[in-house]
């Protein structure tokens, strides 16, 4: 992911928090933000320590990425996404995350049914 990609600021994340919309299953809780004027996505990610140490936390990190970066063409490119793991997403590997932000994603509608 290439800076532009990234939410990183305070107002930012309290931008989508308010004006977007959330969707939620066990492992994740999807903030999504429509109709902003910018060509890609842009990615904001919050693990609490309730998740686990720094290496599980940031291993859920990096899952995440990861899926996104596959999931990239299927997405809506005007968007500003915030990914909030919960506790149970430190207990799956990177397919069963992959599986769970699609599966939350297509609840949000941003990815197509297949």
């Amino acid at each position: 992911m290439n800076k532009q990609q990234r939410i990183k600021k305070n107002t930012e994340f309290q931008r989508v928090f308010k004006k977007g919309k959330s969707f939620a299953n066990r492992q994740f809780i999807v903030y999504l933000l429509k109709g902003e004027q910018q060509e890609e996505f842009r990615l904001g990610l919050s693990v609490s320590k309730k998740v686990g140490n720094a290496v599980a936390r940031n291993r859920v990190k990096r899952y995440i990425r990861q899926a996104f970066l596959e999931l990239k063409d299927d997405l809506l490119p005007n968007a500003d996404y915030i990914i909030i793991a919960r506790p149970q997403a430190a207990n799956l590997d990177f397919h069963e995350s992959k599986k769970s932000l699609e599966h939350v994603l297509k609840i949000a509608r941003a990815l197509p049914k297949k």
